[in-house]
């Protein structure tokens, strides 16, 4: 049985629930909700296991906090023997407009603490799905806009982004990577 890993990058915490920079902890509630599995703690992260067509899923939210979050992707990757073409991150984006998302087979962290510590232990050859939480801030005050919580307004917004994720969750393990980035990019 082929085996995935799915990693939703946020921070552990009340004071963190619902945040921006949990944009990815948000999208894979929602899709655990859907496949109606529930999230164990487990060693480095909140873990759920799920199959989709006889491929089998781990999803993982790593409680390692945002900046030390390869420490999770790299030992579950090691643990399941998982190679990394089978992992995707969920992941906030302030380059992104609140609204936008972007799916992409490898590439740079972007600045991203939680994609760079990722990069220095496994590379950049995985899979990550950018959810944009827009720039909306002064100068200096990037770490407050990223630990606030989202509008009611905003989740209007993002609601048929989590969705689409879900989707996209989906069809990265039943067609890979090219095939969803080429459905998925263009909407």
């Amino acid at each position: 049985m082929e085996k995935f890993l799915i990693a939703g990058l946020g921070n552990p915490g009340a004071e963190y629930h619902e945040t921006r920079h949990n944009a990815g902890w948000m999208v894979l509630d929602a899709f655990a909700k859907a496949q109606e599995v529930t999230f164990n703690d487990r060693r480095y992260g909140f873990v759920a296991e799920t199959s989709v067509k006889g491929r089998k899923m781990f999803l993982l939210k790593p409680t390692t906090f945002m900046n030390l979050s390869g420490n999770a992707i790299r030992y579950w990757l090691e643990k399941e023997n998982i190679p990394t073409e089978h992992l995707l991150v969920i992941v906030d984006d302030l380059a992104l407009p609140l609204g936008k998302m972007r799916l992409k087979g490898n590439g740079s962290n972007g600045g991203h603490n939680g994609l760079g510590h990722i990069q220095q232990l496994i590379g950049q050859k995985y899979a990550r799905l950018r959810i944009g939480i827009g720039n909306e801030f002064l100068r200096g005050g990037q770490i407050d806009y990223v630990l606030s919580k989202f509008s009611e307004e905003d989740k209007k917004v993002l609601e048929p982004l989590i969705e689409t994720s879900c989707e996209i969750i989906k069809s990265f393990v039943l067609a890979g990577i090219d095939r969803t980035m080429n459905l998925y990019n263009k909407k």
